[in-house]
């Protein structure tokens, strides 16, 4: 696999960094968020307001979905909370929930972004399928188990994107 595979459309520092008009010119229609420490950080019970706006005033311009490798009964009451829709347990970097929204949206993959902290499921999920992808700082160093074990991956996986010239930590770009 080439490091390609992992280098994102695009690097922002956060979701609120984002040039969601730029997106839309591009033809995106489709935003899918990744869940926790995307979103919502893992360690919290509840997701930061500002973020929920957010993604409520997104809806004006995009569909937005919520794609997360997290069981429904975490995602679930805040997806309902600001009626959006969510597949849970999607087993990034698999291409089975990518293919799903395709299926039920009609859209191509060019009208396509996935935004999110990992570059082991969320990006390399995301370029694998052929889908516009945004990488963002994660909300909390606290992870989930199985995400510590993607972030000592992502950790050599960004030594040789840095070494590469491919992908800078810290350095952003559209």
């Amino acid at each position: 696999m080439t490091l390609n595979k992992f280098a994102p459309s695009m690097y922002k520092k956060s979701i609120f960094d984002v040039n969601y008009d730029l997106l839309k010119k591009k033809g995106i229609k489709c935003l899918i968020f990744d869940f926790d420490n995307t979103v919502s950080s893992v360690n919290t019970k509840s997701t930061p307001k500002e973020n929920l706006q957010l993604l409520k005033k997104l809806k004006e311009n995009f569909k937005i979905i919520i794609v997360s490798n997290n069981f429904k009964r975490k995602i679930k009451p805040i997806c309902d909370k600001i009626e959006i829709e969510f597949i849970s347990f999607a087993l990034k970097p698999l291409a089975r929930s990518f293919k799903k929204v395709i299926k039920k949206y009609k859209f191509s993959k060019d009208e396509i972004c996935i935004i999110g902290d990992q570059l082991v499921s969320d990006i390399l999920g995301g370029n694998k399928f052929g889908i516009m992808t945004i990488l963002i700082e994660p909300l909390s160093t606290k992870d989930l188990k199985i995400t510590k074990f993607n972030r000592f991956i992502e950790k050599k996986i960004l030594a040789r994107l840095e070494e590469s010239n491919i992908l800078e930590r810290g350095k952003y770009y559209e």
